[in-house]
């Protein structure tokens, strides 16, 4: 017997298949599909809920796309289990030092955790280019760029871009795959210590190139960490923009001793 998915009192107008989406959803929530759990097949789910297979498509591509489920090409479409999230700790009261992001705020207990060079891009005067160039208030050509990735249990979890006003950088610093902490890096290599100047937070979603970096489908909410450091008389000497696999990590800030 069809069992059609009913309108929610709230959005009477909402598509089928979202309709549709929604029941599996509750059906992944509520433990009846649990994590790994092969979905019925397209033909399965049109006989069930009364609908046709492109409105399971749909719902199924609804759910991918939320991160609810896998879909394994000639497989089958799989339940995914939740998201370990890992918590990143910013103490707000003891910010004032540029330290960077490893080993400081990210726990280090595997060999292959850490921070890792990707590539050196020559700075052409891009979008993030051009801001970074605004936030240290020099000119595209006055600045070098050096792009990481922060490996955490295992798999990438963070895209790292640095902008700084001075070059060229050290060969041996922006080696592909060189471990190390891009931040007292840089300032060891300019010379000089780095202090907090901003930082903010956002999201953006995931571009082709950090989609691939980070292993995540285009698309996916990246959280955003971007600022300048300074130097202790003021004068901005580098720019950070961070991109964060949203769906496992989080800022933690502490206001108390713990």
């Amino acid at each position: 017997m069809a069992t059609n998915p009913p309108d929610t009192p709230s959005s009477p107008n909402t598509p089928v298949y979202r309709r549709l989406a929604r029941r599996l959803q509750e059906r992944v929530d509520t433990g009846a599909y649990p994590p790994g759990t092969r979905l019925p097949s397209e033909p399965e789910l049109s006989a069930e809920f009364g609908v046709n297979r492109l409105t399971v498509r749909q719902a199924v591509a609804e759910l991918e796309r939320a991160a609810v489920v896998e879909i394994r090409r000639g497989v089958g479409t799989f339940v995914r289990p939740p998201a370990v999230r890992v918590s990143i700790a910013v103490d707000p009261r003891s910010q004032r030092f540029d330290l960077g992001s490893v080993p400081t705020a990210l726990p280090n207990d595997e060999s292959t955790d850490g921070e890792f060079v990707v590539a050196a891009p020559p700075v052409t005067g891009s979008a993030q280019d051009a801001e970074a160039a605004r936030q240290l208030g020099r000119t595209p050509a006055e600045l070098s760029r050096v792009d990481s990735v922060i490996r955490l249990g295992g798999r990438a979890r963070a895209a790292c871009s640095y902008w700084v006003p001075f070059g060229p950088l050290p060969a041996e610093l922006v080696r592909p795959g060189r471990p190390g902490n891009l931040v007292p890096d840089l300032a060891r290599a300019a010379g000089v210590e780095l202090e907090y100047d901003w930082r903010a937070f956002g999201a953006v979603g995931a571009d082709l190139a950090d989609a691939e970096l980070l292993g995540v489908p285009p698309g996916t909410a990246l959280l955003v960490r971007e600022g300048v450091s300074c130097t202790p008389d003021g004068a901005p000497a580098l720019y950070v923009r961070r991109r964060i696999d949203g769906s496992s990590a989080r800022f933690v800030l502490h206001f108390r001793d713990r």
